[in-house]
């Protein structure tokens, strides 16, 4: 008997070519960071202002007629359910996304405003999960998990093919925003050859460790609140770290400062708004926590910022 179904590189390559024939690829920016050129791919520019609409759109197209039957459930802080909610309409398919009542309310309602059945949950205190699962038992449905699905991680790695085309040849490195590790595995797949450095909140580290230790690794109870709300999966899924596993670099942190620092850069230098999660990678490129050289590629994941939020950022630096 064969076992689950893993990603490869086969599955991002036909991935990109399905989100080539609907989606424009994103810009690969030149930017010049300590005195050294490098790149940035705005992934915020999507049409849902994140990068999860690649993932969403590989997982529900590739879904059998019985499977979309059925519709899906997600489960997400707001770009993934955003994703998802964008593939199921254009598809015809039925989504419900599972989200926690303290997502930014511009999330809630662009997916709701997609067609989406929300249903909230408390966090913390609940588990995001087995809200998902008892959905499903209770009314059937796929689940399309954020990131730790072969499909939406093959998806997510079509960002790396287009990266790779607009450089010309192979980046050296990609710096990854990274909340379950869905895109930095994809990338992996997608560049063989690239180093890749996941950057997560501080506290919050859960695939930095998980590499470390070889193992998956759950957040403290206790674990700090961060403003990347869109970077705070309790623990990476076992599928992400046998891709990264041998192929990531240590991963590092970065603290709220230091992000809103690289929201305040991307707004003066890109002019673009970017979310706290969308800035945590070029957080670490500012602050000197990776290296950056002509072949980098700094992933800006997400521009779906709550708009006093940003206001306050933004004004903080004047």
């Amino acid at each position: 008997m064969s076992g689950p179904r893993k990603p490869t590189r086969e599955g991002v390559l036909a991935a990109a070519e399905s989100i080539a024939a609907i989606l424009p690829p994103t810009p690969l920016l030149s930017v010049e960071i300590a005195g050294k050129r490098a790149f940035v791919k705005a992934e915020n520019l999507q049409p849902v202002g994140a990068f999860k609409i690649r993932g969403g759109w590989w997982r529900l197209s590739s879904l059998s007629d019985e499977e979309r039957e059925g519709g899906v459930v997600a489960v997400s802080s707001g770009n993934h359910a955003q994703g998802v909610a964008w593939a199921a309409k254009r598809l015809g398919i039925k989504a419900t996304i599972v989200m926690p009542r303290d997502a930014p309310e511009v999330k809630l309602a662009n997916t709701r405003a997609l067609g989406a059945e929300v249903v909230l949950y408390n966090r913390p205190g609940e588990d995001r999960d087995e809200v998902a699962a008892r959905l499903i038992e209770a009314k059937g449905g796929t689940l399309v998990h954020a990131f730790g699905d072969p499909w939406v991680i093959e998806g997510q790695g079509s960002a790396g093919i287009e990266a790779q085309a607009q450089l010309g040849h192979s980046p050296s490195r990609f710096i990854v925003c990274c909340g379950g590790g869905g895109l930095a595995a994809g990338l992996a797949l997608a560049c063989p050859d690239a180093a890749v450095h996941v950057v997560e909140p501080e506290g919050w580290d859960m695939v930095g460790r998980a590499l470390a230790t070889g193992e998956v690794v759950s957040a403290a109870d206790d674990a700090p609140s961060t403003i990347c709300d869109a970077l705070q999966p309790t623990a990476t899924k076992q599928i992400n770290l046998d891709v990264l596993k041998g192929r990531a670099e240590p991963g590092v942190t970065v603290t709220d400062d230091e992000v809103r620092e690289a929201q305040r850069w991307a707004f003066a230098n890109l002019r673009m708004v970017i979310e706290p999660g969308g800035a945590a990678a070029l957080a670490a490129a500012l602050a000197g926590k990776v290296p950056v050289d002509e072949g980098t590629v700094i992933m800006l994941t997400g521009g779906n910022a709550d708009p006093a939020r940003f206001a306050q950022t933004i004004l903080a630096g004047v």
